[in-house]
């Protein structure tokens, strides 16, 4: 399969000129899947509540659905991107997978970062895995990554690909996923945004790009640099993640002792 990431610097509160700029973006673009970073049409940093409400809408329906599914038609495959959700009296930061004939599938953000506490209500649904092609895709998105417990529930569940929507600040994950696609033999796609976001009081923050294609080896397939609005397209060998023996004698999973493991 074919995939990889979108990486920009979107501006705070215009859905339709974050919408035009991913447009251009990927005008030429052919994949079987692209990534998008969290947030991706608002921004990130909401200054409370009752702003996040104004630019959250229901899932599926909306502009935000018909304009990432008009991405999808022009790559002419899937696109998995963060949206703000609303649903009844919660907002969930939550990311969806579309395809050209539109929205398929949603994943709501587990592990809320920092300020999203205050303004986000933690995802409910749990991971799943979706079916794009041949592969087997995994969501998960920005904060999620720091618990290992994440990508090794969708390795369980059987995802070849991790799809990362994110909105990075911290200095860490970039050099983190190589060990996360390692110890699972999977695929992930780190999604990440650039520029910097000053609307809260005492509260700057510097988005670190770099998004990245990480192979199950732990390779780096492709990288963005600190600043490029750019997008990254590597061809995946799917079959590589369903081999799990690290050698003859020893297999990813199955040598796995779970009586001995404290997760609670």
């Amino acid at each position: 399969m074919n995939a990889g990431f979108l990486q920009f610097k979107p501006t705070f509160g215009d859905k339709k000129a974050n919408a035009e700029k991913l447009s251009a973006l990927v005008s030429s673009v052919k994949a079987d899947l692209l990534v998008l970073p969290e947030l991706c049409l608002t921004g990130y940093q909401f200054r409370d509540r009752k702003e996040l409400a104004e630019y959250a809408k229901p899932i599926p329906g909306g502009e935000s659905i018909d304009a990432f599914t008009g991405l999808a038609k022009t790559i002419g495959g899937s696109i998995i991107a963060g949206i703000a959700e609303l649903d009844g009296d919660k907002i969930y930061n939550s990311a969806v997978l579309v395809s050209p004939e539109g929205y398929r599938a949603k994943y709501r953000k587990i592990h809320l970062f920092d300020r999203e506490k205050e303004i986000f209500t933690p995802g409910n649904d749990g991971f799943e895995i979706h079916r794009v092609g041949d592969a087997n895709i995994g969501m998960m998105i920005c904060f999620d990554w720091i618990f290992p417990e994440s990508t090794r529930t969708l390795a369980l569940m059987g995802a070849d690909v991790i799809a990362h929507s994110a909105n990075l600040v911290l200095p860490y994950c970039q050099k983190a996923m190589p060990g996360r696609a390692i110890e699972n033999r999977i695929y992930i796609i780190t999604s990440n945004r650039t520029g910097d976001e000053n609307r809260v009081e005492g509260e700057s923050l510097h988005f670190t790009g770099l998004s990245q294609i990480t192979g199950p080896g732990g390779d780096i397939l492709a990288q963005a640099d600190e600043t490029e609005e750019t997008v990254k397209i590597v061809e995946l060998d799917i079959e590589k993640t369903r081999d799990k023996q690290v050698t003859k004698r020893n297999h990813l999973f199955t040598d796995r002792r779970p009586e001995f493991y404290k997760l609670d």
